[in-house]
């Protein structure tokens, strides 16, 4: 098995000696057993936070470079005027915490894109925007944190739940005599 244990600056030119597609899903693991696209048994030991993003290289112990390349999977592309209404969508999708890629394809048009998802995709439908439900890259937005276009060590995994009960009383004693003359 081909031990890959090393990220590789993108600046540096180096020659690919075989290719990885994966998901986004498995994009985000530091620790994981796959399958080149040339049929060779690879296994990823990086250090855990960055995403690997399409185009990144990767250097095995056996010093051959591997090239990254997002897969073709199910996603939601909303298409969405510029300006405020992009603005907007990528507001109120953003404040779900989902992870969101944001382009525009070869006709000007931008776009929005999600993980398939019956409730994004009916807020992005109220905000203006037309849907299709197809298959490619899912290549999102690294956060406003990212060092450089890189991901930090910043897992998503709370321990304590989003909702919060509010049900505590707000009201005051209220005596008729309150201190002061009426």
């Amino acid at each position: 098995m081909l031990e890959v244990t090393q990220r590789i600056d993108g600046s540096t030119q180096t020659e690919v000696h075989d290719t990885l597609t994966l998901p986004y899903e498995l994009r985000i693991r530091g620790r994981l057993k796959a399958v080149t696209d040339n049929g060779r048994d690879v296994g990823l030991f990086l250090d855990r936070g960055p995403v690997l993003r399409h185009g990144d290289r990767l250097r095995a112990s056996s010093g051959e470079v591997i090239q990254i390349c997002a897969a073709d999977e199910p996603v939601t592309t909303a298409f969405i005027d510029k300006g405020l209404p992009l603005g907007r969508l990528c507001y109120h999708l953003g404040n779900r915490h989902v992870s969101l890629a944001i382009g525009a394809d070869a006709d000007g048009r931008h776009w929005v894109r999600f993980p398939p998802d019956h409730v994004l995709e009916e807020l992005a439908v109220l905000l203006g925007a037309t849907l299709s439900h197809h298959q490619a890259p899912f290549d999102p937005e690294s956060g406003a944190y990212a060092h450089a276009g890189r991901e930090q060590a910043h897992g998503h995994s709370h321990g304590h739940s989003h909702g919060h009960s509010h049900e505590h009383s707000h009201e005051h004693p209220h005596d008729d005599d309150h201190g002061h003359a009426h």
